[in-house]
């Protein structure tokens, strides 16, 4: 049986070939090929963050002050990466987080049925966004036999939100991922300094203009008049939710509702009691909130209240060796986000699909060298505080 660190054997083989590899396998070179090749207006708003962006680089840096102790004489000559998750075995901890720009990150417009048949390739699971250029029933068919969770932007208006979830469950998806910060956008300069957002010039409102929900808020179809269904779209947009609204979303499907965006322990006990199927440890990588202490940091203090309550967590991973200190701070599994999306631009489903490779043969190997042959000897391990 093969390993995901067998990856590099492959590179290295064609690397005799005079084939090397043509996107990046680490993520500065990555970021630095991605920022040549993408349109300034797609590159800011996929690696820009919120205020002077602070917290989006403490993100990256805090998995530096997070070390793993090796353990030798471990017989590591199989290891196990696979996961549970909502009845499910997955062959890898880590999904693809959901970016709400994908569909504009391919030069066709077509990113989020690339990013899905990336899923469909890897068995790395894909949370498809709200915000997508193609709409939700022909991503989740490009997804194939990986099953996708569909991450939900809760309008304001609810027979709007009942038809996208209930969609959403048709279409084959296994979960219900309720983004919770962002029912107003953070300050984003960047963007701001460009007059940018792609969502008010009709970009990924795919899943919106398909809605029979929302066409019958407009009185003409899109296609016909495309400035008024934006401008009902912005309208709509974003609800502010309580607790008192998880009860609505647990009673409008039968799929397991998972709440992003929290990071205090106390949220996190109260999401548990609530009866949240999932808890999605994220500062949404530094985009919404500036000021704020790395995800990172707060991830254990979350999965200590959880109890039996699974806990997902992104937010600055940019390494198969993120993805272990996440799983070792007690992680059910590590959202990938900007790092994919770098590889779709390079080199569409492949360039992707050759990140999430490279991702998961170093956190193979790092837990080879380490000693650790399955995730349970991860968390048991545990990770290290390092003093600065």
């Amino acid at each position: 049986m093969g390993h995901y660190g067998d990856y590099q054997n492959a590179i290295y083989a064609a690397g005799l070939r005079g084939v090397l590899p043509g996107v990046p396998v680490d993520a500065a070179t990555l970021e630095a090929r991605a920022e040549a090749a993408m349109p300034p207006h797609v590159l800011n708003y996929v690696q820009g963050g919120c205020g002077d962006e602070h917290t989006q680089d403490e993100n990256v840096a805090a998995f530096r002050h997070w070390g793993m102790v090796p353990r030798m004489m471990v017989d590591c000559t199989s290891r196990d990466l696979s996961i549970e998750l909502f009845g499910h075995t997955y062959p890898s901890p880590i999904f693809m987080s959901p970016i709400g720009v994908t569909g504009i990150c391919t030069q066709d417009g077509h990113g989020d049925l690339a990013a899905a048949r990336v899923s469909a390739a890897t068995g790395v699971p894909m949370m498809v966004s709200t915000l997508a250029n193609d709409p939700m029933e022909d991503v989740a068919t490009a997804l194939g036999d990986t099953p996708g969770f569909f991450q939900l932007y809760t309008p304001k208006n609810k027979e709007l939100a009942e038809s996208l979830v209930s969609r959403a469950e048709k279409a084959g998806y296994k979960a219900i991922v309720v983004t919770l910060d962002t029912w107003v956008t953070g300050w984003r300069p960047r963007d701001l300094n460009a007059g940018n957002f792609p969502q008010l010039r009709g970009a990924v409102l795919a899943n919106y203009f398909t809605d029979p929900v929302f066409r019958s808020l407009l009185a003409k179809p899109p296609e016909e008049d495309p400035a008024t269904a934006i401008t009902t779209w912005a309208a709509t947009f974003g609800k502010v939710l309580t607790w008192d609204d998880l009860d609505w979303l647990k009673s409008i499907t039968s799929l397991p509702i998972v709440l992003k965006g929290i990071c205090h322990p106390d949220d996190a006990r109260r999401a548990a009691d609530h009866g949240a199927d999932a808890i999605y440890c994220s500062n949404h990588g530094g985009r919404q909130a500036n000021g704020g202490i790395a995800a990172i940091d707060m991830l254990s203090d979350v999965v200590d209240v959880a109890g039996a309550t699974p806990v997902l967590f992104d937010s600055g991973v940019r390494s198969g060796s993120d993805v272990v200190k996440a799983l070792a701070l007690g992680a059910t599994a590590v959202g990938v986000g900007r790092p994919f999306v770098y590889g779709l631009a390079l080199d569409g489903a492949d360039g992707a699909a050759h990140v999430l490779k490279c991702i998961l043969a170093e956190a193979d190997l790092l837990m080879a060298v380490n000693g650790y042959p399955t995730i349970a000897d991860v968390r048991a391990a545990g990770a290290v505080r390092q003093q600065a």
